[in-house]
């Protein structure tokens, strides 16, 4: 079975800039002779680096310079900035799906990368959320999060745990997984006092949770608010709030959270794939991860991205075309073995070479095998509105008030989270 390599390190530092004189904005670079130069931007880790250098060689006249934040927030924030001043875009922009509705609430500033290249390319509700109000295809899906539950075999078996892959998915309830199981497994772990909390952030187990949902947040008939009113949504606040104490107090992506893994931190994480590069990076020399194909409620997805082009592009024509490349199934394989990031191409997820790819870190995991597992047990994708993004960071910060800063009870938070929620209507 193939093995994915050795991951880099999640990037600390935003935007890294690779490649000689890249500048934040769309490149006009070009000359009589026809060579041309593109931007890209990205954020965290998308496996790039040597396709960008395949990509070059492949088109000798084409040269692309790649701008890197370390976290789709400070992705975000430049995107906006840019989109606003009407200048400043790459070429090619990354998006992360959660603002991706602030590309299709913006249409003409947008390629439309329609083309009978790409049809049937990707899984249609993949394409339904890239695609605008008048039917535009404004992004490429680059990659899908389908989650598993990512765990410390060694930390299991200290508290008299099964540690093995396939006891441990039948720990969690196996195909009949729920979120009760997940907690029943959390309170026999802290009940073994080992010292070590069960899971890393409340906040994480909350919105993976969530992402179960299709309608949650916002009201796709009419785009109003509904997340302070949806009993579901308290039942997740709620029940969350009441297994805080299986938590590391942890919020992710902070320093704190970072340095967690190399301090038996915790052992569990509800791990979409391209988490596994996140954890190998910050766990480096740490041994004893594996990945089990089980997740509660069935199955999720978290995360995903696009590639899309802004209408400030010099080189819109360029761009589309390296936009495409990059998100031929056979880059995807290669991104896959590179970071974990799951293919959203339909011919890599049913390619014998992703089904044979293993990762040594986790153990010689079959990831490639479970991840697909895990793709499959998605049953619901939650619609993102305008105002996603905004809700569930504010639904974010209400559980961190209470888990991490420990600065407001869940009741004071939860009333804080409806006055925000009532400030974004």
């Amino acid at each position: 079975m193939r093995s994915i390599p050795k991951a880099l390190v999640l990037l600390a530092a935003a935007p890294l800039v690779l490649l000689a004189g890249c500048s934040a904005s769309g490149s006009d670079d070009s000359s009589a002779d026809g060579k041309v130069t593109l931007s890209i931007s990205t954020f965290s880790e998308w496996g790039y680096d040597d396709l960008i250098e395949e990509y070059q060689e492949l088109n000798p006249d084409i040269t692309i310079e790649q701008n890197k934040f370390a976290t789709s927030d400070e992705a975000k924030e430049k995107f906006q900035t840019s989109l606003g001043a009407g200048s400043g875009l790459s070429d090619i922009v990354g998006v992360d799906n959660s603002w991706l509705p602030q590309v299709l609430e913006n249409p003409d500033n947008f390629v439309d990368l329609s083309s009978p290249d790409v049809e049937g390319r990707w899984n249609q509700w993949n394409v339904d959320l890239a695609t605008s109000a008048d039917g535009k295809l404004l992004g490429y899906a680059t990659d899908i999060g389908p989650s598993s539950i990512t765990y410390r075999a060694d930390l299991f078996e200290a508290a008299g745990l099964p540690s093995d892959r396939e006891s441990v998915a039948e720990l969690f309830g196996g195909d009949d997984a729920t979120w009760d199981d997940f907690f029943a497994v959390g309170e026999k772990f802290k009940a073994a006092n080992t010292g070590v909390p069960f899971y890393d952030a409340s906040a994480s187990v909350a919105t993976s949770w969530g992402d179960q949902y299709e309608v949650l947040w916002e009201d796709p008939e009419n785009g109003d608010i509904i997340a302070g009113t949806n009993p579901e949504l308290k039942k997740i606040y709620d029940t969350t709030m009441k297994h805080d104490d299986l938590s590391a107090h942890l919020a992710r992506w902070t320093e704190d959270w970072n340095s967690s893994f190399q301090n038996d931190g915790f052992a569990v994480m509800l791990s979409p794939s391209w988490m596994l590069g996140v954890i190998e990076g910050n766990a480096a020399g740490v041994t004893g991860w594996d990945v089990a194909d089980v997740f509660p409620g069935g199955g999720g997805n978290s995360g995903g991205s696009y590639l899309t082009v802004p209408t400030q592009s010099e080189h819109p024509e360029e761009a589309q075309a390296l936009a495409e490349w990059l998100t031929a199934p056979e880059q995807q394989l290669k991104a896959f073995e590179s970071t974990g990031n799951f293919p959203s191409q339909v011919e890599a997820q049913n390619s014998e070479e992703l089904q044979q790819v293993t990762n040594e870190f986790f153990n010689n995991a079959p990831v490639g095998q479970i991840l697909t597992d895990r793709s499959a047990a998605v049953k619901e994708i939650p619609y993102k509105g305008d105002n996603y993004f905004a809700i569930t960071d504010a639904f974010n910060k209400a559980i961190n008030r209470v888990s991490v800063d420990k600065t407001q009870n869940a009741q004071e938070s939860w009333d804080m989270f409806l006055d925000e929620l009532g400030n974004l209507e």
